[in-house]
């Protein structure tokens, strides 16, 4: 049965990165956007990476613009975007497709993992964020509209 840690990504700077790396920590993995009404989010999940990340937490972003063509810049400019408007410093990945038959394989498989409201796997709207626990499985799906900091109580339990 696959993990999160079976998957690779290019990332924002075009590098190939097996996942692998993050073997035994705590991932939130989320479809992020620029332009999107949930896009304040950024600084909510950079206070996440900065305030869990020594105790194991990565939060891992994938620009999607498969939602109102919220992220239509190219890799360079969401990394700008990123750094100079939220001071992300978690790890970019280049843009991905969540849903349709050109979804990356990694969405695929979280979508597989745990399926959205009512049975829907489809991911409705960027910001959807999906935690991985340090076994590399799901253990959670939040919609776009929980906020980063409503995620602690499930981030410290999965870290403990």
């Amino acid at each position: 049965m696959p993990t999160a840690y079976d998957f690779t990504a290019t990332d924002i700077d075009g590098s190939t990165r097996p996942l692998d790396q993050f073997r035994g920590k705590v991932l939130l993995i989320v479809n992020v956007a620029s332009q999107c009404g949930f896009t304040p989010q950024y600084a909510g999940l950079e206070k996440l990476a900065r305030e869990y990340g020594s105790r194991g937490l990565v939060v891992l972003g994938f620009p999607c613009d498969q939602f109102g063509h919220q992220e239509p810049g190219d890799e360079a400019e969401i990394k700008d975007f990123c750094s100079l408007r939220y001071d992300v410093t978690f790890p970019m990945f280049s843009k991905v497709d969540v849903n349709g038959s050109d979804a990356h394989p990694l969405w695929t498989w979280l979508k597989d993992e745990k399926g959205g409201f009512l049975g829907i796997d489809a991911i409705k709207w960027n910001f959807t964020k999906f935690l991985v626990g340090r076994d590399g499985h799901v253990i959670k799906r939040y919609a776009p509209t929980e906020t980063p900091a409503s995620l602690a109580g499930d981030i410290e339990a999965a870290l403990a």
